[in-house]
């Protein structure tokens, strides 16, 4: 049993509230467990230098942790001047996560920014903020096409992510701060609702795993995102546009 009384394959509490942002095109509030990520989304009717004249759009994400997310107080990156390495992987993986669903070629010259704010940091911000950011997306390309009239919806499956590693040698299923911390192999896994694998990152922090470790991961990964596909269509299905 775990510190927190869950089982190896259990997740934290899910939470995603959404309309949280009554400016934003689209938002909600995304917890897993203490971890709690603000995800807005903007429709920008341009698109970056590339793109210009493609007739295609962009999804991009933008990553930031407030500075009482954690026990001690981290200063704003705009403070320093520029984004640190850690918050600019962070924010292209979103980015990358959330265009593999989209069908850019259909949106137009427009793009859709995803910011993702943490609140409160215990683990698996990057999770959550993929899980959340495509709720906010999704609320967004709603509204887009409902402006539009579009005949199609341009989005062509879900996408989510969570965290799983093996801790004292137990496989353990989104993984908490302390969890993290002491993990002998730490993964993210990002994956469509389809079954497609967006993303891996894993690392073996002390011993190598073997290759029969990462397949009970992910198999581990996939019975969490299962909920957390449920958990998305939930907050959806209580949405008007």
């Amino acid at each position: 049993m775990r510190t927190s009384s869950r089982t190896n394959s259990e997740l934290r509490k899910i939470e995603i509230i959404t309309n949280v942002n009554k400016f934003a095109d689209g938002s909600c509030l995304i917890s897993f467990g203490d971890t709690k990520v603000l995800c807005t989304a903007t429709i920008d009717n341009r698109v970056p230098q590339f793109l210009k004249h493609s007739g295609t759009g962009w999804v991009t994400a933008e990553y930031g942790m407030l500075p009482r997310s954690c026990e001690t107080r981290i200063d704003r990156e705009a403070i320093k001047g520029k984004q640190g390495g850690r918050t600019m992987e962070i924010q292209r993986l979103i980015g990358r996560s959330l265009r593999s669903v989209v069908e850019l070629n259909k949106i137009g010259e427009r793009q859709i920014i995803i910011d993702c704010d943490v609140l409160q940091a215990d683990g698996g911000t990057r999770t959550a903020s993929i899980t959340g950011g495509y709720v906010a997306l999704y609320q967004a390309m709603k509204k887009l096409q409902k402006k539009q009239r579009w005949d199609f919806f341009p989005i062509n499956d879900a996408v989510a992510a969570v965290s799983c590693g093996i801790v004292n040698g137990e496989l353990l299923l989104d993984l908490d701060f302390e969890e993290d911390s002491h993990a002998d192999t730490d993964s993210n896994f990002v994956m469509t609702e389809s079954g497609g694998i967006v993303e891996i990152q894993g690392t073996a922090e002390k011993v190598p795993f073997t290759e029969h470790e990462f397949s009970k991961l992910l198999n581990l990964a996939r019975s969490g995102l299962v909920q957390l596909f449920e958990k998305q269509k939930e907050a959806l299905s209580q949405i008007e546009i």
